[in-house]
């Protein structure tokens, strides 16, 4: 049995929509934040305020898994008898909880695409390379996850911007499962590296992997620009870009793309050292490169 003032604080805390959202999720299965954030469309912060409200009123609990903190409904009190009542009132049927459980039944991890022929390719490319010991790197993107074994592999420091959140905690994952330690940042803004990105990073790197693959083809000068400032002096340029033959292209060719490339590298201080061809499934350009020296820096200017 429960007290007068127990029922209020229980009724307060789950009367409100976006709390019903989050019980029926919790009783479903322990989510962190970020999932539960995900699968409502709304944001950590906003989540985050809920769950404190239910968790306050002891209708939700904290579970710590590793580093990370997963939230489930109550178990084994009043609060959790008060529950399992009012979640029975539920209609299971109903079109916005069988979305959330649906949505909720992809995995973190799954954020990355599986292992492919072309992911492969592009780790091979980089593991071919000379480098030098232990470099620390960054990698910009990863729709590729064997990008992230392949910085692994490098021994250095490693930092990765990943543009959605469910790709950061899945990245975060693979490194713990694979042992090594790296540092993962939200992109301020999708499909960007903006100067506000490398001030939370607070250093330069040996090496910098654009995973640009499934990137607004508009937006990589920026992206270059950007690179350049987080590489160091000595530092090594991968980039891997789609590559769109000009005899397929339904409009008249005004600049060849590799020429382009070539111009938005330079531009964006670079020296490109070599261009290599991929074909895995898709055309795709793996673009090695370094920052120019100051003779070259004039030329193309």
């Amino acid at each position: 049995m429960a007290g007068s003032q127990a029922l209020l604080t229980w009724l307060r805390a789950t009367a409100e929509a976006t709390r019903l959202r989050l019980l029926a999720l919790c009783a479903h299965k322990e989510l962190s934040v970020s999932d539960l954030a995900e699968v409502l469309g709304q944001s950590e912060p906003r989540v985050s305020r809920h769950l404190r409200i239910l968790t306050e009123a002891g209708l939700v609990e904290r579970v710590r898994q590793g580093q990370w903190v997963h939230y489930r409904c109550a178990r084994g009190t009043p609060a959790a008898t008060f529950l399992q009542g009012l979640l029975s009132q539920l209609d299971r049927a109903d079109p916005t909880l069988v979305r959330d459980r649906e949505r909720a039944q992809t995995p973190a991890a799954a954020a990355l695409p599986a292992a492919s022929r072309l992911g492969r390719e592009l780790r091979a490319v980089i593991e071919a390379e000379p480098m030098a010991e232990a470099p620390s790197a960054l990698l910009v993107g990863a729709e590729h996850p064997e990008l992230l074994t392949a910085v692994a592999a490098l021994g250095g420091e490693c930092a990765v911007i990943a543009h959605t959140r469910r790709a950061a905690q899945a990245i975060r994952a693979s490194a713990e499962r694979q042992g090594f330690a790296c540092r993962v940042l939200l992109a301020t803004r999708p499909g960007e590296l903006l100067q506000r990105d490398l001030d939370r990073l607070d250093r330069t790197f040996d090496v910098v992997l654009l995973d640009h693959l499934a990137a607004p083809r508009s937006a990589l000068p920026a992206l270059l620009a950007a690179a350049r400032r987080a590489l160091g002096a000595r530092g090594q340029l991968w980039l891997f870009e789609p590559y769109d033959a000009p005899e397929s292209a339904q409009q008249r060719v005004v600049e060849h793309p590799i020429a382009r490339l070539r111009r938005w590298l330079a531009e964006a201080g670079f020296s490109c050292e070599r261009i290599r061809p991929i074909e895995a499934g898709q055309h795709v350009l793996a673009v090695r490169a370094a920052p120019a020296a100051a003779g070259e820096l004039n030329r193309a200017s």
